[in-house]
């Protein structure tokens, strides 16, 4: 080679440089500026992985009264107020910083249930690191509000994360921290009306501000302080959190947090991991707001209405985010029928599963999650390591358009007619997200259709070894009901198209 002519010195830096991008390797560090973002490349196994399962799991979840008590036990007149009252107390005598030493996690065996998440399906964890109660599930040198010092008395988050590695599963962080400035100012006011008038919660004690927070400024009320030292606290937490526990996924339960600050944290974040694996970025961050490639969007109990640009994810949860008794779960066929439309548009699906304030599962939860490994276990090969096909699918004509967006999840219903796709290499996936009363129609795979490239070679159903009857026609593909179907309600279809 040093001899041919049309080699030159000159070639060699682009040469170099395309190595060094190639597999996320990056040849120069972040720097807290949108510009340095726009280097970021998403890691494979983020893509391939498509199924998380999340821990949003903590002291919250003790009264058994579901999410954001922490904050409306100290809202006269709420319900949680009321239970609050009527079964601990005043919070004026017995606040949040007395719920948590009642969470003791006695039952809670970690590696018994990685092997369940596994099992189930997923391809990575994800923990509650802290909610908006500054409460750290991580063993910090920040406060003494922490599992290790108190509760459990164990760092749960690493506890978690060794379970997680030990099933060969990517573990990921949620932090909740940056809103807990504004949403714990409840815990600074007092009753309006009755016997306990005037007599102010225990927040606004000066010795417990470590974990309420100092009393805001009247015009600091958005979801996100604006108080630069809160600011830099978060910073410091956080930080503190990447550097002890590297985690490959960290969530934050808000649009981009704080600016320049936010920046700097996730700056800090991938340089980290970089170093962490030899110059190699395998690092996920998520917040909930578009990223244009430099970050993964989330979007919470909500879906996307097409193929997104970028990989995204939704976050939800089968139940309550925490325990709530009585509550009601998602069942296994509408998480299935999630976890396939959200792949087919480009994105993952993480969903938490509600565990008991002692940390174990109910036996209806342990049903849901066995379904759902069934099902994984023979239509995963539709799922993990898929792209998006040139179409996200086919909706009956009279279905309801439901616009991408958080919070949107109980208004999208799923029917036989939904028909989504993904692919891998040349196969194509089809799945019906309802079971077939009939034939299955597929206009996109007719000979007519501009998607339809080429003939069909073969059309197999995942998980049934009977040999399916279709037929590629100008209008559409159809395949004849099958005799036998399967136990679950959404079946796959793999395509194969003649060479």
């Amino acid at each position: 080679m040093r001899n041919n002519p049309r080699f030159s010195k000159l070639m060699i830096l682009p040469l170099l440089l395309a190595v060094l991008c190639s597999g996320n390797l990056y040849s120069q560090t972040f720097k807290p500026t949108d510009e340095s973002f726009k280097q970021y490349q998403y890691p494979e196994w983020f893509r391939d992985a498509k199924f998380g399962i999340w821990a949003h799991w903590g002291p919250q979840a003790v009264p058994r009264q579901g999410d954001w008590y922490a904050r409306q036990m100290y809202e006269e007149g709420s319900a949680d107020n009321k239970y609050h009252v009527a079964h601990y107390g005043h919070p004026s005598k017995f606040g949040y910083k007395d719920i948590i030493p009642l969470w003791k996690a006695e039952r809670w065996d970690p590696e018994k249930l990685m092997a369940l998440y596994k099992k189930t399906g997923a391809k990575y964890f994800v923990s509650m690191g802290t909610h908006h109660d500054n409460f750290f599930l991580w063993n910090s040198k920040i406060h003494k509000w922490n599992a290790a010092n108190m509760g459990p008395k164990k760092d749960v988050l690493g506890t978690w994360q060794k379970a997680a590695q030990k099933e060969g599963l990517r573990f990921g962080v949620s932090e909740h921290l940056g809103a807990s400035y504004t949403w714990f100012q409840a815990s600074h006011l007092a009753d309006k009306k009755g016997s306990m008038k005037g007599i102010p919660y225990d927040g606004t004690d000066t010795k417990y501000e470590d974990l309420y927070h100092k009393k805001a400024a009247a015009k600091d009320k958005e979801w996100l302080t604006t108080d630069p030292g809160n600011q830099q606290e978060w910073l410091n937490s956080i930080k503190e959190l990447i550097d002890n526990y590297h985690p490959d996924l960290l969530y934050s339960d808000s649009n981009f947090p704080f600016g320049d600050v936010g920046r700097e944290m996730v700056s800090h974040y991938y340089n980290e991991d970089i170093k962490k694996n030899g110059g190699k970025l395998e690092a996920v961050y998520n917040c909930k707001q578009s990223s244009q490639g430099m970050w993964v969007e989330d979007l919470e109990r909500g879906v996307k209405d097409t193929i997104n640009k970028f990989p995204w994810q939704t976050d939800t949860s089968i139940g309550d985010w925490y325990y709530r008794t009585g509550q009601k779960y998602k069942s296994a066929t509408e998480i299935v029928q999630m976890l396939v439309d959200i792949v087919s548009k480009n994105g993952n699906l993480l969903i938490n599963v509600v565990q008991t304030p002692e940390g174990d599962l109910e036996p209806d939860m342990l049903k849901i999650l066995d379904e759902i490994g069934k099902w994984t276990a023979a239509n995963g090969e539709g799922i993990y390591g898929t792209r998006p096909w040139k179409l996200y699918g086919e909706k009956p004509a009279n279905a309801k358009i439901v616009k991408s967006g958080n919070f949107n999840e109980e208004k999208v219903k799923y029917t036989a007619g939904d028909i989504r796709f993904t692919q891998k290499g040349d196969i194509l996936y089809a799945f019906c997200l309802g079971t077939p009363t009939a034939s299955v129609k597929i206009k996109s795979l007719g000979k007519s259709s501009r998607l339809a490239e080429k003939e069909i070679e073969s059309v197999t159903m995942l998980g049934n070894d009977e040999k399916i009857s279709w037929k590629q026609e100008s209008a559409a593909l159809v395949i004849s009901k099958p005799a036998k179907l399967p136990e679950w309600q959404v079946v796959t279809f793999k395509v194969i198209f003649k060479k």
